[in-house]
């Protein structure tokens, strides 16, 4: 009888769907603290895959803070994603030392073979472009991180192949 007691202590969110009380366990683990909310944060991205707005607002709610500082801290943590990612993930460095190199020619050239903008994810859901204003990794310029993976001395020519295989890859056989 104490464990049915238990169960239904347990919160529950209306929508039935039970990803959320991981992140009650999450929450609770940390007294419904707000000094915890980019740990909180980190949970709740790692079960979902992303940070829709509903899950922020009940992010806000559980731990009593405004809505506002949640939604400001998931855009500040270049970390936070408010949009689902695409099977693959092309970082671009941005910073000085990848720009001399020519970054900006493979940014624009990457841009233009997807369609879409760094930020931005792939029509098709495929691949998801983003930038880095540093990966520390300056002595291989211009610097890319593919699918996790960094990549040093990238060509424009390179990314374009890789982003041919990623578009050609059906979603049955292994990347």
């Amino acid at each position: 009888m104490a464990a049915e007691t238990q169960k239904q202590e347990t919160p529950s969110h209306p929508s039935g769907d039970k990803r959320f009380t991981l992140i009650d366990r999450a929450i609770k683990k940390h007294q419904s603290n707000g000094d915890a909310l980019i740990e909180i944060l980190h949970v709740a991205q790692g079960i979902f895959g992303y940070l829709e707005q509903d899950l922020l607002i009940y992010v806000a709610r559980a731990l009593k803070v405004p809505f506002s500082r949640v939604y400001g801290v998931a855009t500040f943590y270049h970390f936070f994603r408010l949009k689902p990612q695409g099977e693959h993930s092309l970082v671009l460095c941005t910073g000085t030392a990848c720009y001399v190199k020519g970054s900006s020619e493979v940014q624009k050239a990457v841009e233009h073979k997807c369609g879409c903008k760094l930020g931005e994810t792939t029509a098709d859901g495929k691949i998801s472009l983003m930038s880095a204003r540093c990966i520390g990794s300056c002595g291989l310029a211009p610097v890319a991180i593919l699918d996790n993976n960094v990549e040093g001395k990238m060509t424009t020519a390179e990314l374009l192949e890789r982003i041919d295989q990623w578009q050609n890859t059906s979603d049955e056989a292994p990347a």
